[in-house]
C-alpha cells in the first residue's frame, strides 16, 4: 500500500464510516472537517449502505479511516467486529485511523481494534472527572497548554501502557488523558474522546453554548496525517 497521493498531485481517500455503528450527524461532521482541511482529500462514507462498503479491498485504497462517534461500544463492536482484522492490517502497513468519541474507544483492546499501546475507560467513571453522567455537555480541556471547553457525550479516557510510544494531545482536568497519536505498525492512530469536530447546531440542540474548536480537530488530524 503506498499514500504518496499528494507527491504524485493525486487526492487521497480519506474514508469516513457511516452505518449502524454510529448517529447521525456524527460521520457529516467528520466528513465535512476532512473535506474542508487541507490535506487534499477525496472524502467518501463507507459502510453496510454505502457505495463503498467497509472492506480490505475498499481500505486498500485509502489513505485515512475514520470512526466518528455513535451509541455505546458493545453494541457498535457487534457491528464492527468482523472488521477488526482489515482495520488493523490496513494500518499496520501504512494507514491512518481517526477516532472521536465512539471511534476513540473502537480504537482500544476490550472490545475494539486494538490499535492503541493500551486501552480505553470511561471518563465519567474516573476519579476527579467533572461530568458524571452520559448527557450531552462540554468538558474542560487541556490541549496542547491551552485551556479549551469542547462538546462531550461519554467519551473515553486513553490508558497507556507504561513506556508506551504515544504523543499526549489533550488531558481531561483530571490528568486523565483526552485525546493522543501514536503509532500502530508502520501506520498512525489518533483519537480523542471529546468532540472537537462538532457544529453549532450539536450546542444549540442540547442548550450548551457554541464552542469553536475546529482548530483542535484540525490539530488532531494533522497529527495523525504527518509523516
Amino acid at each position: 500500500m503506498t499514500h504518496d497521493g499528494a507527491a504524485t498531485g493525486q487526492r487521497l481517500l480519506a474514508l469516513v464510516y457511516r452505518g449502524p455503528a454510529s448517529q447521525p450527524g456524527c460521520p457529516e461532521a467528520v466528513a465535512g472537517l476532512l473535506a474542508a482541511a487541507p490535506w487534499n482529500l477525496d472524502v467518501r462514507f463507507t459502510g453496510p449502505d454505502e457505495v463503498l462498503p467497509l472492506t480490505a479491498r475498499t481500505l486498500s485504497h485509502a489513505t485515512l479511516y475514520a470512526q466518528p462517534g455513535g451509541g455505546t461500544l458493545d453494541s457498535a463492536y457487534r457491528r464492527l467486529r468482523w472488521q477488526r482484522r482489515a482495520v488493523r492490517d490496513f494500518v499496520h502497513r501504512g494507514g491512518r485511523y481517526l477516532g472521536f468519541c465512539l471511534g476513540g474507544y473502537l480504537a482500544g483492546a476490550t472490545p475494539g481494534f486494538g490499535l492503541l499501546p493500551g486501552d480505553t475507560d470511561q471518563y465519567i467513571s474516573s476519579p476527579g472527572a467533572t461530568v458524571h453522567d452520559e448527557r450531552d455537555t462540554v468538558v474542560p480541556v487541556t490541549w496542547r497548554s491551552s485551556r479549551r471547553t469542547v462538546y462531550f457525550q461519554d467519551g473515553p479516557l486513553f490508558e497507556l501502557d507504561e513506556g508506551a510510544d504515544a504523543r499526549i494531545l489533550a488531558t481531561y482536568d483530571n490528568g486523565t488523558v483526552a485525546a493522543l497519536v501514536t503509532g500502530y505498525g508502520n501506520g498512525r492512530v489518533a483519537v480523542t474522546g471529546p468532540h472537537p469536530e462538532a457544529t453549532a447546531d450539536w450546542y444549540t440542540d442540547h442548550g450548551l453554548p457554541v464552542q469553536h474548536t475546529l482548530d483542535l480537530a484540525e490539530d488532531l488530524v494533522e497529527a495523525v496525517m504527518r509523516e
